[in-house]
Order: structure tokens, then C-alpha cells, then sequence
């Protein structure tokens, strides 16, 4: 039988590929693959990105201190089960980079806050803190239910400090002259900065208000209950243009019983609803 081969000009013809067109769409297709591979191994080391510090406390003399109770705010994560030095006065810890406040405080010595940083380093990045002789290890908590009005209480996490009229007077002093829209009068408030008192609790604070430091706010009461909350940032003037005070004296004179003795001032708020009378607590959380 014959065999009768016949081409049809109109049915699609499959494309043709050389051997050098092969041999480029495998380098593109493998190519491709590896940056698939690689891309996301490289983010998530730089997501991840830790170094190692060991924290070391010591007394005046030089000598370790051990079981000395550590707190870092922001807190590291995974939070470790003890935050304490060990019995050469020693803690090794891996962190994220960035910065962070370090308190220390231990039975017979004052509370020490200091700021460090944490940087990518080869070895091991060591971090001396020095406590020095006193009659507590933490800054004094106040026990009462309600707090007195000639006294201001200052919390962040569980630490808390109480500060009275003449501990702010020993502060530096800073003076606004603010237009009060309720009383339709200028005003001239002279008092401390909520920052500088922030700063006695080891608030990030300049450098180290950066990152998840920058989810910190403030929540101000007043002895009526009446509440406040501004961001961490709008307090720091490294930060904001504007200033945050806690006034003890308008207009030369101390505040009345009606407004003090402690007065939360907001200068660039337009109305004065922020501003917070007879001033009783401030309080440091974090959105996160």
C-alpha cells in the first residue's frame, strides 16, 4: 500500500528552538531559581539579626555581684525565664540590635539605669554596670491606694518613683509663656520637663527613642481622675518641637489648690484639654 504524505500550510507549526536558545532559557529558569532560594534565607537572617552581650555588675570595689535583678525595656524576645546575674555577677544574653534602657537593682545598693546599645560585633559585647552602696535597690513604690496631691508618682513596667514639690525644684527648670484658650489669658508656667523625669526611670529617650521604643506612651491622671495620653515622642524635645512640662508655678507664684501643686502643660495644643490639674501620676506604657 502507498503511503501519501501531505503538508498542511495553514496548521500551526510548533515554534522552533536552537541549541544556544535552549542553553540561555535553562541559565534564566535556573537563574530564577536560586534567587527564589536565596532572597527570602537573606531577609530573614537580616530580620533576625541578633548579637550576644553579657552584662557584668559589680560593687565599688570591683567585685561581682550575683543575683542582682536585670530588666530591659523594650524587654527581649523570647523573654528568658530569669533576668538575674549569676554568682560572678554575670548575665550573657542574645539581642536584637538596636538600642535599650538596663536597669540593675539589688538588696543594699541603689537602682543603676544606663542606655546601651547593641551593634553587630564579632565576639561577645560587654556591658559594665556599677552598683553603688544604698539603702534600696529600686526607686521607692508607693503603697497607698491614693497618692497624695503634694506628691507625683512615676511608673514604667513595675518600677515606680515618687517625686515631691522640692525634688522638682532641684531639676533643671525650663519656662513657657502659653495662651490658655479656657481662660482666655496668657500664661507663663515654669516647671520640668516630663522628659527629664522620665529620664529617672531610664526612659528611651534621644538616640534611643527609635524602633519599638517609638510604640511608648504616656498616660497623665490627675487626683479628679481626669486622664491624658500623649506619645513618648511628643514629650522628647530631641524629638518634637513642642514642650511637655510638669509646672509648679504660673505667673511667679506656685499653683493654687486648685490647679497643683503639679500641672501637666502642653504647649502646642491649641486647646488645653490635654493639660491635666492637681497632676497625681504619670504613667509610661507601650502600644506593643
Amino acid at each position: 500500500m502507498a503511503t501519501i504524505k501531505v503538508h498542511n500550510a495553514r496548521a500551526p507549526q510548533p515554534p522552533s528552538i536552537s541549541a544556544g536558545q535552549g542553553t540561555n532559557f535553562v541559565l534564566v529558569v535556573v537563574a530564577l531559581f536560586l534567587v527564589l532560594l536565596i532572597v527570602p534565607f537573606h531577609l530573614g537572617a537580616q530580620e533576625s539579626a541578633k548579637a550576644t552581650i553579657s552584662i557584668r555588675v559589680t560593687d565599688p570595689s570591683g567585685t561581682g555581684v550575683p543575683h542582682v535583678t536585670l530588666r530591659l525595656d523594650p524587654p527581649p524576645l523570647p523573654t528568658p525565664a530569669k533576668m538575674e546575674t549569676d554568682d560572678k555577677g554575670q548575665l550573657e544574653l542574645a539581642l536584637d540590635l538596636g538600642g535599650y534602657a538596663l536597669f540593675a537593682s539589688a538588696p543594699g545598693f541603689k537602682m543603676a539605669t544606663i542606655h546601651i546599645r547593641v551593634q553587630e560585633a564579632k565576639g561577645v559585647q560587654v556591658v559594665p554596670v556599677r552598683l553603688e552602696i544604698g539603702a534600696t535597690g529600686s526607686p521607692m513604690v508607693y503603697q497607698d491606694a491614693v497618692t497624695p496631691t503634694d506628691e507625683l508618682r512615676i511608673s514604667a513596667h513595675a518600677y515606680h518613683l515618687v517625686l515631691k514639690v522640692v525634688d522638682l525644684k532641684a531639676m533643671p527648670r525650663t519656662t513657657v509663656t502659653v495662651h490658655n484658650e479656657h481662660a482666655k489669658a496668657d500664661e507663663t508656667y515654669v516647671g520640668v520637663r516630663v522628659a527629664d523625669v522620665l529620664a529617672k526611670i531610664g526612659a528611651p529617650l534621644g538616640m534611643n527613642l527609635r524602633g519599638a521604643a517609638l510604640s511608648g506612651y504616656i498616660v497623665a491622671t490627675g487626683s479628679d481622675g481626669y486622664v491624658a495620653v500623649l506619645a513618648l515622642a511628643e514629650v522628647d524635645p530631641t524629638f518634637h518641637s513642642g514642650e511637655v512640662l510638669v509646672a509648679d508655678t504660673m505667673n511667679a507664684a506656685p499653683l493654687d489648690a486648685k490647679s497643683g501643686p503639679f500641672k501637666l502643660v502642653v504647649t502646642e495644643d491649641k486647646r488645653p484639654a490635654r493639660w491635666v490639674r492637681n497632676l497625681v501620676t504619670i504613667e509610661l506604657k507601650s502600644a506593643k
